[in-house]
């Protein structure tokens, strides 16, 4: 039988998306709206966070997912890390 106490949540992960001096808000826009499927409104939100605020988190969920929205931001020349949500 498995002790209560060895069985630990699935931690969830963020993906960030930092400000960078090269990306046009618009550019960042239409990336969260192409592969996040964001509606306009949130995708702007986000984009004006990062903005901002210096980062937005744009997205949620397992370890894996996480590191492959990293990567395809970064693939679309966004300044993105990946990390565990406390």
């Amino acid at each position: 039988m498995i002790s209560d106490a060895l069985v630990e949540p699935a931690l969830p992960w963020i993906t960030l998306v930092w400000n960078d001096p090269v990306n046009l808000m618009s550019y960042v826009t239409y990336v969260f709206q192409s592969y996040f499927g964001y509606p306009r409104r949130k995708a702007e939100k986000l984009m004006m966070d990062v903005h901002l605020k210096g980062k937005a988190v744009v997205s949620h969920g397992t370890r894996e997912q996480m590191e492959t929205d990293c990567m395809a931001m970064q693939g679309y020349g966004l300044w993105a890390t990946f990390e565990k949500d406390d």
